[in-house]
């Protein structure tokens, strides 16, 4: 038998998170397979089978942390024509063959008639469930019951381990039991004629970051926000007169995210101050330009860097983005797809926001917060006009960057925008 360990994942990191296990207990897995996401604070990464086997059984389910070193499965080696494959299911009675690892043949419970096997984590789950494990038909090889098995049996009923508890309004309020072998705990709770429930389920890595640091930019910066608007219409002009050709040449979109990158790549040059960090009692003025991006993801808001973007040409922004957006909805990105980053854009206009205030990505000193585009009546020239409007929002540290130059940067990146050819003549 052969202990599944937590890798070494990063210098800084010692725990991880079980984000979902990719195979049953009891399942046969190919030398080199994915078993298991773990999740660090920075990103996801995976742990596979180190040879042909069994994953016999799950020390620590979905959702439980663990250390780096530490055991979290137990494995058994294998020749794939020695042991069971998934298509080839077991003898339901009698001896293991000669070739078959006597692990496998026992290390499920075998019922009165001889013909159920029950796997251990499974026979605890159930007991724990108040349950039956003989009664439950099992997916696993030879018949086996599972763990996955015992929790789908039991899906759509109360957790039994912890009772309903009914109180009146002068009793006091119901405190929620210490976690269990099930990492979340449902509890339902009698007021009345009303059932009231709560969820209790352990804050994911990546959210634990994202409030570290942020609670971290709010105590250590001293921040500020500064708002001004743009008129899209030209960049929406000019994306829809080339984003066929663009599409043709380049085998990606056009969007609005590589102007955004390019505009405030070209305002980061004029205010280096807001491409610069406190350092101790010094300001480290960056000479590059590496700017995270914020994408939704699957276990949360994340932000991979684009390197030199005043190296990168539009299809290359685009491209990378889009790379990044497919990483982040499969939980693939790594840790050095997030690290550093001098500047950080933050577009909440996809989501639908009108004007928000976003918060600093510590070590940096400024993000820019883009919204969603409305049409809306502006004075031009005289006259009243209607125009697809968007708010910028800069929120900067004012330890380092000054009023006037927080408000320039914002007045470029406008210009920039609202007369794009500004760009390729390096106005």
């Amino acid at each position: 038998m052969t202990p599944i360990v937590v890798p070494a994942v990063g210098e800084s990191i010692s725990e991880v998170q079980i984000s979902q296990w990719l195979k049953k207990e009891g399942e046969w897995v190919a030398a080199g397979t994915d078993l298991v996401d773990l999740e660090t604070e920075k990103a996801s990464v995976q742990v596979s089978a180190p040879v042909d086997g069994i994953l016999l059984r799950i020390l620590k389910p979905n959702d439980q942390f663990a250390a780096v070193g530490e055991a979290i499965a137990e494995f058994q080696p294998a020749a794939k024509s020695a042991a069971s494959a998934p298509s080839a299911p077991a003898p339901a009675a009698g001896p293991a063959s000669p070739a078959q690892p006597a692990v496998v043949a026992t290390a499920g419970s075998t019922g009165s008639n001889g013909d159920v096997r029950v796997m251990p984590a499974a026979r605890r789950m159930a007991g724990d469930l108040g349950m039956s494990p003989e009664s439950i038909p099992g997916t696993g090889p030879g018949g086996r019951v599972l763990k996955q098995d015992v929790a789908n049996a039991s899906s759509g009923r109360s957790v039994p381990t912890v009772a309903p508890v009914v109180v009146s309004p002068a009793q006091a309020p119901v405190v929620v039991p210490a976690a269990t072998s099930i990492a979340a705990t449902s509890i339902a709770v009698q007021q009345g004629s009303q059932n009231r429930s709560e969820e209790v389920k352990p804050m994911s890595m990546i959210r634990r970051t994202i409030a570290t640091r942020l609670v971290r930019a709010q105590h250590e910066a001293a921040l500020l926000t500064t708002f001004n608007e743009v008129d899209m219409q030209p960049v929406m002009q000019l994306r829809n007169k080339y984003k066929d050709a663009f599409l043709e040449k380049h085998g990606t979109k056009l969007g609005f995210m590589s102007f955004y990158a390019k505009a405030a790549c070209e305002a980061l040059k004029r205010y280096p101050a807001v491409n610069a960090e406190v350092r101790g009692n010094n300001i480290v003025y960056k000479q590059y330009y590496d700017i995270g991006i914020a994408i939704g993801g699957g276990k949360g808001l994340v932000v991979p860097v684009l390197r030199n973007v005043e190296r990168m040409s539009f299809a290359d922004i685009e491209r990378t983005i889009g790379e990044f957006a497919d990483l982040a909805k499969n939980n693939r990105l790594m840790p050095e797809d997030l690290e550093g980053g001098t500047f950080t854009i933050s577009n909440g206009g996809i989501y639908g926001s009108l004007l928000s205030t976003p918060i600093v990505n510590p070590p940096q000193s400024g993000i820019l917060g883009l919204h969603s585009i409305q049409e809306r009546p502006i004075a031009l020239n005289g006259q009243v006009v209607i125009r697809p409007m968007m708010y910028l929002a800069l929120t900067y540290d004012h330890r380092i960057i000054d009023g006037r130059e927080a408000v320039s940067f914002l007045k470029t990146i406008k210009e920039v925008i609202e007369d794009p050819a500004r760009l390729f003549l390096e106005l």
